[in-house]
């Protein structure tokens, strides 16, 4: 019984840095985005509104972005919700979200990764079979966001969504 708790108490110490937390997530443009925004724009050529409220959570690991639009479902529920997790992958370097709505369906295509671009943030959400890309682009000179969003086919760039966040 003694060897077999000293195996398990050499096990748990031997796996503690495969487990260990990086370190407290701090980034000076997502701070900018941190705070409660006014949405508008077009998604899939429709006009939208939407309340955006974007924290720090878990430990300030993740920005958390919860969206909610305005407009209303036939149930009179929003007629989309998302919650949006932004963290950063310390051994790719590189930011990583993850996008979960009221379509469902997590999948490969929920996960995004990008690299910062100055004031940008590219993600590329993709799959086996499509590509869809979501940038972040900060303007300081008015204090708000952009979102763009492109679905990839056949080389070319369809656009999705062209939204601005001010703040409220």
């Amino acid at each position: 019984m003694r060897t077999i708790l000293k195996a398990a108490a050499f096990l748990a110490l031997a796996a503690g840095p495969v487990f260990a937390q990086q370190p407290t997530f701090h980034d000076d443009l997502l701070d900018k985005l941190a705070g409660n925004w006014l949405l508008q724009g077009t998604v899939m050529g429709k006009q939208t509104t939407h309340d955006v409220a974007a924290e720090w959570a878990l430990g300030h690991q993740y920005l958390r972005i919860h969206e909610i639009s305005r407009e209303k479902n036939t149930q009179g529920q929003p007629e989309y919700e998302a919650n949006v997790y932004i963290g950063w992958d310390q051994s790719a370097s590189e930011y990583v979200a993850i996008w979960l709505d009221t379509y469902g369906g997590l999948n490969e295509t929920s996960i995004g990764r990008a690299k910062r671009n100055g004031d940008v943030i590219p993600f590329l959400f993709k799959d086996k079979e499509s590509t869809f890309h979501t940038q972040f682009i900060y303007h300081p000179e008015a204090s708000n966001w952009e979102w763009r969003m492109d679905s990839e086919e056949k080389g070319g760039m369809k656009p999705f969504a062209r939204m601005t966040l001010t703040r409220k």
